[in-house]
């Protein structure tokens, strides 16, 4: 039930959900107070308007994703830790698993596998039950690895974590059973601040290698290149939404993983 709650929750703390929560307000109080209604709505609308420009959504993403920029030659390690999250299972009509929008990590940790980083690529992810069915993501993304190419005697599975605590005590306890000690951890760039946290709090030797930017120079300089751009920027879009909460979503996970004494 606290893990339900602990996904459930937040969602109410996001630009949509709260500004579902202050129009449902002023629905109840639109004839008894209307000023009240009236203040409600007027903070949904500041609420998706600030919250759906690329300006905001954009400089949110970059002080995230910007934190621990890949370095010029990616050092060796014992290991290749990948974090979940990044697939669909093979559940029909799909033919096969697929990639979703943070797959990039799964295809990133085949390149340094081939590039001999590290002889062993560690898939760190399960299954949320309510969330979706199929194979656990560590499953998932073995399957994508090995029809790439990569031997299944380089790939070790860990298919039990729900979140990305759990992904850092469950790959603790592989890398001492197998006496490794620096990895090279492997996640989408915007998660990667707290995964490290997470990780490095586990006493792991963890070297960032993040992929799946969502945000690059070209995107920053994009917003003021022209004045039409610069304009466009300022309009609502659910791109920059999606961005937003994205982001966010990261920061209060980051403070209740403090709160929890997991940071």
């Amino acid at each position: 039930m606290f893990f339900y709650l602990s996904k459930l929750l937040p969602l109410f703390f996001y630009p949509l959900g709260l500004a579902c929560l202050c129009l449902l307000v002023a629905l109840f109080m639109l004839w008894k107070r209307p000023r009240t209604a009236a203040l409600a709505i007027a903070l949904a609308l500041i609420l998706l308007l600030s919250s759906s420009n690329g300006w905001v959504s954009r400089w949110l993403v970059q002080s995230l994703e910007w934190q621990n920029l890949p370095p010029v030659e990616i050092p060796t390690a014992e290991a290749i830790v990948v974090l979940g999250g990044a697939t669909r299972s093979a559940l029909p009509p799909r033919p096969s698993v697929d990639l979703n929008e943070a797959g990039d990590r799964v295809i990133y940790a085949g390149e340094l596998y081939r590039e001999k980083k590290a002889p062993v690529i560690i898939l760190s992810g399960g299954r949320i039950n309510w969330k979706g069915s199929g194979s656990s993501e560590s499953a998932d993304m073995a399957s994508i690895l090995t029809s790439i190419g990569i031997p299944e005697a380089a790939i070790v599975q860990e298919p039990d974590s729900l979140n990305t605590y759990q992904n850092a005590v469950n790959v603790k306890k592989i890398l001492v059973s197998r006496g490794i000690r620096r990895v090279l951890l492997v996640t989408s760039a915007i998660h990667m601040p707290r995964s490290l946290l997470i990780f490095r709090r586990q006493g792991i030797d963890a070297i960032p290698t993040p992929t799946d930017f969502l945000i690059s120079e070209g995107d920053l300089q994009e917003l003021s290149s022209t004045p039409k751009a610069a304009l466009l920027n300022v309009l609502p879009d659910v791109d920059n939404l999606n961005l937003f909460t994205a982001a966010l979503k990261e920061y209060v996970g980051i403070l209740a993983y403090r709160l929890r004494g997991w940071l």
